[in-house]
């Protein structure tokens, strides 16, 4: 069942058994809180996460509704599927008392749910998958957050974040309630500041990914729609380039990689370890091209007219991983 269809069901009723997985880890404890605020069940409710899980334990858990009555909430989650005996065996379970109910959290490889995701195909037990948000989904969510958090923060300086920290909404979230102790307007200026992302700047994704001859349309896309220009992205890509043939004379030469020695500053280390990489996988012959087409692609961008600039940034990401 996709999001939309199950939250169409949560405005009329609560499913007794509930399995989530997908790309969206936000939304899945969004769920979580759902039932645990509908169910007033957070001082009663058993969490079995990861290696806790004991399926005996589970399973008088939810037993002890017949003796003592009242509601009983069991949320597990797991990155392994958990067996379909024992699933069967709690499904039976919370079915023959409507004061049961699961969220059942599948953190793991989407493949390895699928037998188990077939027991939750019916009115009692519902099976949801969820798939990353696109920007406007994940700028609305962190408008609406924002809201609640009482911050004054602009839609571009929103999707900076998301940019910055690869759409991880978790990771966005708890950025903005850190950003909410400022009590004052927030700024992508103060973003760059403050945060930080153990992921790759949604410029570096995009030069990384092209490096790895990975598709890169998308990102093109986000940052096009974020406001970035061809021109932009053009001398971003020139920089970066640039340092591959730094990076690359330098490892020659040492040995080695330091990124503050090159660069004059220090680089967050899985960045460093990124940019060493491929500047030796990248044939020398291979850079020299790639900087030639990018000063023929200055000249071609800077000459032409507006609505033409992102057509020929599109053709020159093309042609540079060809070179590639």
């Amino acid at each position: 069942m996709y999001q939309k269809d199950f939250e169409q069901i949560l405005q009329k009723r609560l499913p007794s058994a509930l399995l989530v997985y997908g790309e969206n880890q936000y939304v899945i404890e969004q769920y979580i809180s759902h039932y645990i605020t509908e169910l007033d069940a957070k001082d009663d409710m058993l969490k079995l996460y990861f290696d806790e899980y004991n399926f005996e334990q589970a399973k008088g858990y939810l037993s002890q509704s017949s003796l003592f009555g009242g509601t009983n909430l069991i949320i597990i989650k797991h990155d392994k599927a958990l067996p379909k005996k024992e699933l069967e065996e709690l499904l039976e379970i919370i079915k023959k008392n409507s004061n049961n109910y699961m969220v059942y959290a599948f953190l793991g490889v989407q493949k390895d749910i699928k037998q188990a995701a077939a027991l939750f195909r019916n009115d009692d037990a519902i099976e949801v998958r969820l798939f990353e948000p696109s920007m406007r989904e994940s700028t609305a969510i962190l408008q609406k957050k924002s809201d609640a958090l009482q911050i004054q923060i602009d839609s571009y300086a929103i999707g900076h974040l998301i940019v910055m920290l690869n759409n991880n909404l978790m990771l966005c979230v708890n950025e903005l309630e850190k950003l909410s102790t400022l009590n004052k307007p927030i700024t992508a200026k103060d973003i760059d500041t403050l945060v930080y992302s153990d992921a790759p700047l949604g410029i570096e994704k995009l030069f990384i990914d092209l490096c790895n001859k990975k598709p890169v349309t998308n990102t093109i896309n986000t940052l096009l729609e974020l406001g970035e220009d061809a021109a932009y992205l053009l001398r971003s890509t020139q920089v970066f380039m640039n340092q591959i043939l730094l990076f690359q004379a330098y490892i020659k030469i040492h040995g080695n990689v330091n990124s503050a020695e090159i660069l004059g500053y220090k680089l967050p280390k899985q960045i460093e370890e990124q940019k060493a990489a491929l500047a030796s996988r990248i044939k020398s012959s291979s850079l020299l091209k790639i900087l030639e087409h990018l000063l023929r692609s200055e000249l071609e961008i800077k000459s032409t007219s507006a609505p033409q600039k992102d057509t020929l940034l599109y053709g020159m990401f093309i042609k540079l991983q060809s070179y590639l």
